[in-house]
């Protein structure tokens, strides 16, 4: 079982993937914050380090998906290998912070690595408004996102909303995150769960 959660950043992913590791006893590989030798570069000099982040993180999530197919264990990934290829690369191409050449070189790059992986089982989509992915962000406090604008997020929003509009890669779970509070009140989380089992178990 190959399960995933996505979502714009300061959504939930993280939190969702750890509450439900812990519930369903699955395998929990989350994305590269902490180590990430590009992050802080990258947010205070978009342009000249888009491309090595977006690299850095492909290369992570790909070590992951095949590390899942070796092992042969239950797992939840935060953040999928799409993301990166439909939302941020295609964001920073737009926004003219990643150059015509090197969003053609990592978009080869993700389709061949596309080639060698398996879609998630499910996937579990975080939907939320930008007041409160901004709310979340500035609570957690990590100090490389405090240049990141309303702009930028509202640009990821509306790429996550097209890409889950035409989502067809398995099954699919829509989580409003402004309505469930899956953090602090379990039975927000019980009904989350109670949706991933009717999901999981073909009930919808």
């Amino acid at each position: 079982m190959y399960v995933a959660v996505a979502g714009n950043i300061g959504a939930g992913k993280t939190s969702l993937a750890e509450l439900l590791s812990k519930h369903y006893s699955w395998e929990a590989h989350f994305e590269d914050v902490i180590d990430n030798p590009y992050l802080d570069d990258f947010y205070n000099h978009m342009e000249r380090w888009s491309f090595n982040l977006q690299v850095y993180f492909l290369n992570s999530r790909f070590r992951q998906l095949k590390n899942f197919k070796a092992s042969n264990k239950d797992f939840i990934q935060d953040r999928t290998i799409y993301e990166d290829s439909r939302i941020f690369a295609p964001n920073l191409h737009a926004m003219g912070l990643m150059n015509q050449r090197d969003f053609n070189n990592y978009q080869s790059l993700f389709g061949l690595m596309e080639s060698m992986v398996k879609a998630p089982d499910m996937l579990i989509y975080l939907r939320s408004s930008i007041p409160n992915l901004v709310h979340k962000i500035h609570k957690r406090g990590r100090e490389y996102e405090n240049s990141i604008s309303i702009e930028y997020l509202s640009r990821l929003n509306e790429r996550y909303e097209a890409w889950i509009s035409t989502y067809d890669k398995g099954k699919l779970l829509i989580v409003d995150v402004d309505q469930y509070d899956f953090v602090e009140n379990k039975g927000d989380l019980g009904r989350i769960i109670e949706k991933i089992d009717a999901e999981l178990n073909g009930l919808f």
